[in-house]
Parts: structure tokens; sequence; C-alpha cells
């Protein structure tokens, strides 16, 4: 008997990205940071879908029942009216994690973007799925993956998903000992 790698879900949510006025480098930025992490093999699945609420909730419950232990959204977490992804969020999962958010916009203040304080980046959890909503400025997505990831193996052991192990070389995965 095989058994499947653990998958993790990628989720771009931009309205011109998906009608291909412009090529998608968020999702990629978030595939090869992960990559850089983990040293667990995962396979990725990778979506693009415009700024509508119902697609993004859609999707992430598709990303949860397809069995993936992390998926990282790609924007809309600004304030404009089309930036719907926190209430997406919060629609389908069943605990909010705002930790993740705190982390990430201090880590992109102290990067030195005074529109930081702009985001609404948060986490939370659907089943044993968690999700981690992104900037969707590519270099931003380093930044703020760097301040949370060391956190996000464990959380998700806590949550019953699949074992993630970081690589040591990139990243300081925190577990308790014992």
């Amino acid at each position: 008997m095989t058994s499947r790698s653990p998958r993790i879900g990628v989720l771009t949510i931009s309205d011109r990205a998906s009608q291909g006025v412009y090529e998608d480098r968020s999702g990629p930025a978030i595939e090869a940071a992960l990559r850089d992490y983990l040293a667990t093999e995962v396979e990725y699945l990778l979506r693009l879908i415009p700024d509508e609420r119902p697609a993004i909730e859609a999707a992430l419950r598709d990303f949860a029942a397809e069995g993936c232990a992390l998926v990282c959204t790609t924007g809309g977490t600004g304030p404009s009216p089309r930036d719907v992804t926190p209430e997406a969020l919060a629609a389908v999962c069943d605990k909010l994690m705002p930790g993740f958010g705190e982390a990430m916009r201090r880590a992109s203040l102290d990067a030195g973007v005074p529109t930081a304080i702009l985001s609404r980046q948060t986490a939370g959890i659907l089943g044993s799925t968690l999700i981690v909503t992104l900037p969707g400025k590519p270099a931003a997505i380093r930044v703020c993956l760097d301040a949370v990831f060391p956190a996000i193996p464990y959380c998700i052991d806590l949550i019953g998903g699949a074992f993630l192990e970081g690589n040591p070389d990139r990243v300081q995965v925190f577990r308790p000992k014992g």
C-alpha cells in the first residue's frame, strides 16, 4: 500500500490574473517559498480565481475536501471593495487564528512597509486544514511566510492534519519537545 504525499493548496485570487490580463506570479511565489521551507515531499494544487466571495468560499471548501493540510491564498486582503478574502475565510472556517495576521503585519512593518496596517491577512481552520491568507505582491509573500511558517507544521499537527517536516537549513519549525 502506498501512501499519498500530503497536499498543499495554493489559491490565487485576482480578477485580472484570472482574466489573463497579467501572469500570476503570486501563486508560484508561495509554492517556491514552501518548497524551500519543507523537507516533506508534498503535492501542490494550484488554482486561480477572480475576487468573488462565492468562488473563494467554494475553492477553500474544495481544497479541504481534497485533503489539503495547508491552503495558502494570495490576494484580496486589502481594503478595496473587491477585497473579500477574509470574509470568505470567516464564512467557511471552524476557527479563526488572528495571531497569524498580527505576525504578518508586524513583519511587514518591520520590513519598512508602512501600508502593512491596511492588510487584513489572517488564518483559519477548516476541519484538519489550516488556511493562511497572504498578500498579493510576490515580495511580500516571503516576508509574511517567514514570519508565520515556524508555527504552521505544529498547528497542522494540533488539528489532525498531515505531518509536515521543515527543512532545517531554511527554517526552524517549532514543535514542543517530548
